[in-house]
């Protein structure tokens, strides 16, 4: 099924108006679970080429998923964005897949402002989405940026843009992939031929 362009996406979804580095620490002070932003985020505090941003993704582990909930309390609404639902995500629908999204409001008649891809976990590790076989110490794939806050890195983002190749992967990919070192182009070069795709265009810039 092909995805809702943005003017379907706004007449039944509703519209954004994501947070951002500058305000998500206030929004998530007193959660006691890691989190760490994700997306074009994370490849912007490393890279310095801005760009307009749709949304804003951090992630947790899908094991803290209730706890957030329990976090958000009355002051937000969750939804489970799975791909074969859209629900609530409360006491009524309390369970979500590990690989699934969270996304956040104040209500029905609000935008959204957050997007959380969770992140599965192979015990207590964060592990890949795109290759369960890939396991590893939440220090081994996120990092803590000058600003203060937990980001992933950047190679490991390029994996799950690379998947999906949308414009503004391509773009991401262009202003990061001549930045990264040789340990992180090796690493990301052997994660997209494994996962995505061995002859991905990516996996020959990289070569």
């Amino acid at each position: 099924m092909e995805p809702l362009g943005p003017a379907d996406f706004l007449r039944w979804y509703g519209g954004w108006d994501p947070l951002t580095p500058a305000t998500i620490s206030q929004f998530m002070a007193g959660f006691d679970r890691p989190w760490w932003i994700v997306g074009g985020w994370s490849v912007e505090v490393v890279s310095g080429v801005a760009r307009d941003h749709e949304d804003m993704d951090i992630s947790m582990l899908a094991t803290d998923a209730t706890a957030f909930r329990h976090f958000l309390g009355d002051r937000w609404t969750a939804w489970n964005v799975d791909e074969s639902w859209f629900r609530p995500f409360d006491e009524r629908f309390p369970d979500v897949r590990p690989d699934s999204q969270l996304w956040i409001r104040r209500d029905a008649r609000s935008p959204w402002v957050l997007d959380i891809p969770l992140t599965p976990v192979t015990d207590g590790r964060w592990t890949c989405k795109r290759d369960p076989g890939m396991v590893a110490d939440l220090d081994d794939v996120t990092w803590v940026a000058p600003d203060g806050l937990r980001y992933q890195r950047p190679e490991i983002t390029l994996l799950f843009k690379a998947a999906q190749s949308r414009p503004k992967d391509r773009a991401d990919a262009e202003v990061m992939l001549p930045l990264l070192d040789a340990a992180q182009r090796a690493w990301l070069r052997d994660a997209v031929a494994r996962s995505a795709d061995p002859g991905h265009p990516w996996v020959t810039d990289l070569d």
